[in-house]
């Protein structure tokens, strides 16, 4: 198209400064010079901070190769837009697992079963492959899963429910290449949940009650299978014993692998978010909100979201007491809380101050150079053992970490592990964390940098005098950030997402981290998308319950997964690859469907980018 007299691309640019990007993007095709405009590094630069809301401190991602390009990632390849419901699940989906070549997940429930789900099908479709009911071994339900490091055995943890209405926990290793189940592992308490160290070897956790407040947390490293040299040699051994005080135990162990971060997968500028952190409290008040994509049917996202406020506000105090089994009352937290009212706050104090002494006496020392932070280009490869515990009361509230060391790596030695002298029968927690609130889920970034924890916050300043009444916790859930390089917190919190149930029927909510993304679910309903380096809330996905679980593929962070308790799986694709997908099964129609909001690329302008 020629062009006339046209206006110097100074004041074209002033005026594109004035326009939403899509205004912009659809004007920039009127002419090549508007359209050399439209791609101006200082107008996307703009466009990008005004319309994410992001404070001007916080630096463009460094793996950024133009803000177009990082404007056009945050809006067009975010796994927001739902493609198929999966809805063979009979009661509420729970937890969600990918395998780590992302071409299986599995999935468990309330309805007892594990599920295995193939998505690499030829017409992008998610089918069922197989499934498992773990009801014949008088299991309650299955509640969490994870495929082993070379996606061949699936560890699978449900709740056992043993006689007089007792419940504890069992883990099932299956076969993926026959489906068979090779062994079963005892498993207490059952939130614990168990998780892979290796190829061939989990972790499991038994808990021993020492008092009516004190107990002690061993765990150990159990072969996946026995075989015919099981007779002659160890397919179990004890990892660690650690001593609880005031009704805490040890739940949600995971395994760490921190390399050496030469590469994180993350850069983050902590200093220049610490900043912005004021900055974007008062543009919050005077600019627009970050755009949600509510995927929910109604016409009103202000309507929607009050309407489900509304039904929470009915159903806190009956719905989920009946949907969940209380994940952190484990099996021995039950007869403290009993009786609680029978036992005198000076018999409880007493006996946390023996435990405390017995503590001191019996616990081998730490060595504080297992856990010492590194210095850049130095230290060497660790792993960790991280887990849930506390010390003022029930309610995890910590993050315990534990090195373990090659040597411990196999069930090879002594069947109780390493030789210890009979005066030191404890072993001590390398690092501590305190989160000061209810822990309610963990998830790990892809190369085990960063530790993500959604936590449900105490009041600030409260002070706990009886561990068995822990302080009330918030219905907003902040997401945390921990380094385990440094060992500290370095990110302000994220928070969008909510959770209504009371400290004593709190249950976790599973979130899952990918290279640029971290996702979570939520009691709201809705699951929600944040990105990693920007701190923004980017999606929210809308369920018709309580979102338990989310988990990213790890071939591909657009293909994004939630589970809730509506009973189904929903499968959420990027919009970028929602019209790649249109335009392979429609190929007469692929130039129109590809030259929409961010793809589209003029004829009269010769293919010019």
């Amino acid at each position: 198209m020629a062009s006339g007299p046209g206006l110097p691309d100074s004041l074209v640019l002033e005026i594109f400064l004035h326009l939403p990007h899509k205004a912009v993007l659809s004007a920039g095709f009127t002419c090549r010079q508007w359209f050399a405009v439209s791609r101006d590094e200082f107008l996307w630069k703009e466009l990008f901070y005004n319309y994410y809301c992001i404070p001007r401190s916080v630096p463009r991602h460094p793996a950024a190769v133009s803000w177009y390009r990082e404007f056009k990632r945050l809006y067009d390849c975010i796994p927001c837009v739902e493609v198929q419901t999966l809805k063979e699940h009979h009661d509420q989906v729970l937890h969600l697992a990918f395998s780590h070549r992302g071409h299986r997940f599995s999935s468990c429930s309330k309805d007892c079963t594990v599920k295995l789900w193939d998505t690499e099908r030829s017409d992008g479709t998610i089918s069922l492959v197989h499934s498992s009911s773990m009801r014949q071994f008088n299991w309650g339900y299955t509640q969490f899963s994870q495929f082993n490091a070379d996606d061949t055995l699936l560890l699978v943890s449900g709740v056992y429910l043993g006689p007089h209405h007792s419940s504890s926990g069992e883990i099932a290793v299956i076969s993926l290449e026959n489906y068979t189940l090779l062994s079963r592992v005892r498993n207490k308490p059952y939130d614990v949940f168990g998780c892979w160290l290796n190829e061939t070897h989990l972790i499991s956790g038994n808990l021993h009650w020492i008092g009516n407040m004190t107990s002690c947390s061993v765990l150990w490293l159990n072969k996946a299978f026995q075989d015919i040299e099981s007779e002659n040699v160890n397919v179990v051994k004890r990892l660690f014993k650690i001593q609880n005080i005031n009704a805490s135990t040890i739940r949600t162990v995971m395994v760490a692998h921190c390399r050496r971060h030469d590469s994180p997968d993350l850069l983050l500028d902590y200093e220049a978010q610490s900043q912005a952190q004021a900055l974007a409290q008062a543009q919050r008040t005077q600019q627009h909100q970050p755009l949600f994509f509510d995927l929910g049917n109604t016409d009103s996202e202000e309507e929607d979201d009050e309407h489900d406020e509304d039904e929470e506000d009915e159903k806190r105090g009956e719905k989920r007491v009946s949907a969940h089994l209380p994940l952190f009352n484990p099996s021995g937290i039950q007869h403290v809380i009993h009786g609680h009212h029978s036992v005198a706050t000076r018999d409880r104090e007493l006996e946390t101050k023996v435990a405390r002494l017995m503590g001191s006496r019996c616990t081998k020392a730490p060595d504080p150079n297992l856990v010492s932070p590194t210095a850049p280009g130095e230290g060497e490869d660790k792993t960790y053992l991280l887990f849930t515990t506390g010390s003022l009361t029930y309610s995890p509230h910590q993050i315990g970490i534990k090195r373990i060391m090659p040597d411990q790596m196999t069930t090879c030695g002594p069947v109780l592990g390493e030789e210890r002298s009979t005066d030191e029968f404890f072993d001590s927690l390398d690092h501590v964390i305190d989160i000061h609130g209810h822990i309610i889920g963990m998830g790990l970034s892809p190369d085990h940098r960063y530790l993500y924890v959604n936590s449900r916050a105490w009041p600030a300043g409260c002070v706990i005098s009886d561990p068995m009444s822990p302080p009330p916790i918030a219905e907003e859930i902040d997401l945390h950030v921990i380094d385990l390089k440094s060992l500290r917190e370095e990110r302000r919190s994220l928070r969008a997402h909510r959770a209504f149930t009371p400290n004593d029927e709190c249950f976790f909510i599973f979130l899952d981290v990918s290279r640029d993304f971290v996702a979570s679910g939520a009691e709201d309903k809705h699951g929600y998308i944040w990105d990693r380096h920007y701190n923004i809330c980017l999606a929210r996905l809308k369920h018709d319950d309580v979102v338990n679980s989310v988990a990213f593929s790890p071939a591909d962070q657009e293909l994004l997964l939630s589970a809730s308790d509506d009973s189904t799986i929903k499968v959420w694709r990027s919009p970028r690859m929602v019209r790649l997908a249109e335009a392979l099964q429609h190929p007469p129609r692929a130039h129109k469907l590809l030259s929409s909001l961010f793809g589209h690329r003029s004829a009269n302008l010769n293919g010019k980018p």
